[in-house]
């Protein structure tokens, strides 16, 4: 019997301590009539049920987050121990246990049980794992619906082409209101007004200059909070009263943070469109610049003077003109009648034997806030999403959430390390404001749904990207952004 007789290194399987967890799906493509998994990311103490896939009624998947590292485990199947001869095993003392190691850093090097075999089948390209991969992708058919080159270079060139046509006064609204800063205005009050009107970031006026010079973001919030908190700072609580947007851009705390990966500091020039651009150039900057929203700024002077702000451009605006004209002539495009997990798209939970270069970031609410703010920065992500002990879905954290620290000064009298994800949710929702909608939060989707659907849903003002779930469990599959799509059609 392998629960409870584990030796104790065998026990913790290696695993490199840590918050972040990868999700991971494991598959039994042999059937039986109930499937269990157990290893030493359980401390070989717990049974994990593994369900049928749907379509698939002998394949059987669970997925679990592990830490970075190595780690045994086995199946359950029918009352019997198990393992997979397809995918690496170790023959030892207490039997014989699949193995897997996961190495989010490239210069991480487990020291690894010698007797590990490879296992019939360990190639990711061997056709034989291949198929079992693709009956785990399976939602209601056998086979994955596939597109031509041909179909997806045509659809591709048809969305560019529309956009390439259409103008960023399609984007305008009849009506309605756009908040810029003043750069001498308090960082601190700045962050409260972002919040308060429930907006990601707002474009930047210089009174003296005449122009707008840039933007304040959640993501400067972030940054502030993280230089409070370190040991040196010479940024203080007092001080954020009275500093002022202008003096942090220009901070020595700031330009150490905006560099180029060699040591040296760079300036971000003030990122914009007219209203004449083409939708196609307003969704490259967006995306090559890596911002959420290109200010629309307008002049009639030759010499730009006196601009005027007119919008903020959006994936998701564009996005709304992209499904309103192929609305009702989808079928000059076949690739939006595909489920998302037929094309690339997506950031996705990596199945066991396949490589893991860019992982699903996903955190426990008991979670320190620090965590979720070290993700936000380093991983490059707007949102994380927050799960339960199954991988469930129960929320999700945003960059801008963050500033709802800014009310009543709450960054004052908190501790970043000691207050956890859950509880800094739990203190959004205390200063909820009417602009965000909080169903608008945990947008999900399904594996299944068609690229049609899916973009139909991030065309909803307010919504940035799709949590993809497994229908029921709502364990979390993936998650699909705006910028994903775009990424996708424009490349």
């Amino acid at each position: 019997m392998l629960i409870g007789n584990m030796d104790p290194s065998a026990r913790d399987g290696g695993v490199v301590a840590g918050t972040v967890l990868i999700p991971m799906r494991f598959v039994w493509p042999y059937g039986g009539r109930s499937v269990y998994l157990s290893g030493s990311f359980t401390r070989w103490s717990e049974l994990l049920q593994m369900s049928p896939v749907e379509g698939c009624p002998s394949v059987f998947q669970v997925i679990h987050s592990l830490a970075p590292g190595y780690h045994q485990y086995k199946f359950f199947v029918d009352g019997e121990w198990q393992h997979d001869e397809h995918q690496p095993y170790i023959s030892g003392e207490y039997g014989i246990v699949n193995t897997v190691l996961l190495a989010t850093d490239p210069n991480f090097t487990p020291i690894l049980p010698p007797n590990i075999s490879s296992g019939s089948n360990m190639d990711v390209d061997n056709e034989a794992f291949q198929r079992v991969v693709r009956l785990t992708d399976v939602s209601l058919n056998e086979v994955l619906p596939r597109i031509s080159d041909v179909d997806l270079q045509t659809s591709r060139q048809r969305i560019s082409a529309f956009l390439s046509m259409r103008t960023a006064y399609e984007l305008l609204p009849e009506s309605g209101k756009v908040v810029a800063l003043d750069v001498d205005l308090p960082v601190k009050q700045a962050f409260h007004i972002l919040h308060e009107q429930g907006i990601p970031m707002a474009p930047l006026w210089d009174f003296c200059k005449g122009q707008f010079v840039g933007v304040l973001s959640a993501l400067d919030f972030i940054l502030i909070l993280r230089e409070i908190g370190s040991h040196g700072s010479n940024l203080t609580e007092e001080e954020l009263e009275t500093h002022t947007i202008s003096a942090w851009k220009e901070g020595k705390s700031y330009l150490n943070r905006q560099n180029n990966g060699h040591g040296t500091s760079i300036s971000r020039l003030f990122i914009h469109a007219g209203p004449y651009d083409n939708l196609k150039d307003i969704a490259m900057k967006i995306l090559q610049n890596e911002v959420s929203t290109v200010p629309i700024v307008h002049s009639s002077s030759e010499d730009g003077s006196f601009p005027q702000l007119l919008h903020l451009a959006s994936l998701s605006g564009i996005l709304e003109c992209i499904c309103r004209y192929f609305r009702h002539c989808s079928s000059s495009l076949p690739i939006l009648q595909l489920p998302i997990c037929a094309i690339p798209v997506g950031t996705w939970v990596p199945k066991i034997g396949e490589s893991n270069r860019r992982p699903l970031a996903m955190l426990r609410p008991s979670a320190p806030l620090t965590s979720a703010l070290n993700l936000l920065v380093q991983a490059q992500v707007s949102s994380i999403p927050i799960v339960d002990d199954s991988d469930s879905l129960l929320d999700i954290y945003c960059r801008s959430d963050i500033t709802a620290l800014a009310m009543d000064r709450a960054y004052t009298h908190i501790n970043l390390d000691e207050m956890t994800v859950h509880q800094a949710l739990q203190l959004g929702q205390d200063s909820y404001n009417p602009n965000e909608l909080r169903s608008q939060r945990c947008q999900m989707c399904l594996r299944s749904d068609s690229l049609h659907k899916v973009m139909e849903l991030l065309a909803n003002p307010g919504v940035r990207r799709l949590v993809i779930v497994e229908a029921g469990s709502k364990r979390v599959e993936g998650i699909i952004s705006l910028s994903d799509i775009f990424k996708f059609f424009l490349g």
